[in-house]
């Protein structure tokens, strides 16, 4: 482990402590961002995304504080990430034991990170949350908020998918996107009070019937599907979903947090100690993702391909892995390298814009 992750402190001093270390591992995280600012991509429709979302990390075969049982069946931590905009900057991790609900202190973590939002951008952000956070207060919170829209996942619980369905297709618009397969949409308006107050919400379902499949093979019982997903947006149908469907882009984000940075298995048995080291870590993700925006995405990139962003695995063997000879000369300290280094326009570029030159 790093040496400025061993810290030498007590439980009870670090117990202490956490809370203002935590405070001041985000503010570097969100001041670094708005200092270096860092382009935030809207969305076709305008809006800046803000995708929010609980992933699994595997402790298993631990004994580490707060290690229980998470949604993929093994043992972890479950913490909570905020990402903003198409680059996928981080704004806040809050580590969570794995038992812990999605919803479970949801408030306050989306009433902070649009907070910090603003901060970043003065456009309409748009918040995409999955079924986890289908919840009437959830909805209140966010239909509360001047310039931000929503589109959360929902969850059908108990209800009769079958009667659902019949009415989508009776009251919806119905295509056959293949023989054998229809595909119905409509929107719903629901009304739900909430500590005295009437709130009408809109949601858009989808429901999906195959009697035959791919393959061709016919189906006995028909196969239906029943999706549905809240919204503010006064957008048809298709683009409410499709602006959904691209929330999945979270989770390439989740996976260079545990893997390109090494950060799924955290070090310590204590709760606090972890929660203080992944803190940091979103820092350093965010440090990352601006190096390779700056020196891996246009013309001057050694990688071959086109992209809007690069992983943070391509940033650190592109970058940092660069092999350098550093040479002391007239009293300076110069780094030679080699004349076919691919990367060196990049690294220099990345160097100038850090710099200040």
């Amino acid at each position: 482990m790093p040496r400025f992750l061993r810290l030498n402190l007590t439980r009870q001093r670090l117990d202490e402590v956490a809370p203002d270390l935590f405070a001041l591992a985000d503010t570097c995280s969100v001041e670094l961002l708005k200092k270096a600012r860092v382009p935030v991509t809207p969305l076709k429709t305008g809006h800046v995304p803000l995708d929010c979302d609980v992933f699994g990390m595997d402790n298993s075969k631990t004994k580490k504080e707060g290690v229980s049982r998470i949604h993929n069946g093994r043992d972890g931590y479950a913490p909570m990430a905020a990402y903003l905009g198409a680059e996928g900057w981080c704004l806040e991790f809050e580590l969570r034991r794995g038992s812990q609900h999605s919803q479970e202190g949801f408030i306050p973590f989306i009433e902070r990170v649009i907070e910090k939002a603003r901060s970043l951008t003065s456009r309409k952000i748009l918040v995409r949350l999955d079924s986890a956070h289908d919840a009437l207060d959830t909805r209140v919170t966010l239909a509360g908020k001047r310039n931000v829209s929503h589109i959360i996942k929902w969850n059908p619980r108990r209800e009769d998918r079958i009667a659902w369905a019949t009415r989508i297709f009776n009251e919806g618009e119905v295509v056959m996107s293949r023989p054998g397969k229809r595909v119905g949409l409509l929107t719903v308006h629901v009304r739900q009070v909430h500590k005295g107050k009437t709130w009408q919400f809109k949601r858009v379902m989808r429901a999906v019937e195959r009697t035959v499949d791919s393959s061709g093979q016919r189906l006995l019982v028909p196969e239906i599907e029943i999706e549905g997903w809240w919204t503010t947006l006064d957008l048809p149908m298709k683009r409410v979903i499709g602006l959904y469907e691209d929330h999945g882009t979270s989770e390439q984000f989740h996976s260079e947090i545990k893997t390109d940075m090494d950060l799924e298995r955290l070090p310590s048995g204590k709760f606090a100690t972890n929660a203080l080291i992944l803190t940091p870590g979103g820092l350093s993700y965010n440090i990352l993702r601006f190096i390779g925006q700056i020196g891996l995405v246009g013309g001057k990139t050694p990688v071959r391909h086109p992209a809007k962003r690069r992983r943070i695995k391509t940033v650190m063997q592109e970058l940092m892995y660069m092999a350098a000879r550093l040479v002391k000369t007239g009293r300076r300290l110069k780094l030679v390298f080699s004349s076919h280094c691919p990367a060196f326009q990049a690294f220099q570029t990345v160097q100038m814009r850090l710099s200040g030159a």
